[in-house]
């Protein structure tokens, strides 16, 4: 496949262990900005430096914005979807809706939403 590809190009950095997973959790629950220690918070097995390569990764893409506040101590950063990002979900949701239909058998899941979804 040719490296200047867009499918290529697009999975070379969709395709990173916890980048979906890290674009879910940004999607997930009422609050449209979330701060990197909540994000870490609801990623138990992922490392703060993992986190915050991908972060920077999808930032560089467009799919998320960040905001730092250092008027006080800790700096707070914190991130949200962008129209890029949001519109990505919906194609995640897409593959679920395949992976329910063809591959996992997962019930529970089926009849949630992935913004209230519990991963």
């Amino acid at each position: 496949m040719d490296h200047s590809c867009t499918v290529y190009r697009t999975m070379d950095y969709l395709a990173k262990k916890w980048t979906i997973m890290i674009l879910l959790e940004l999607y997930k629950g009422e609050e449209e900005w979330k701060r990197f220690s909540e994000i870490r918070g609801s990623m138990k097995d992922i490392t703060p430096k993992i986190l915050s390569e991908r972060l920077k990764e999808v930032e560089e893409e467009g799919l998320i914005e960040k905001t730092v506040d250092a008027s006080s101590f800790p700096v707070k950063s914190c991130y949200r979807l962008t129209e890029s990002g949001i519109e990505l979900i919906d194609t995640v949701k897409a593959v679920k809706k395949w992976a329910l239909k063809w591959k996992v058998d997962f019930k529970a899941c089926a009849g949630q939403d992935c913004k209230n979804c519990s991963l």
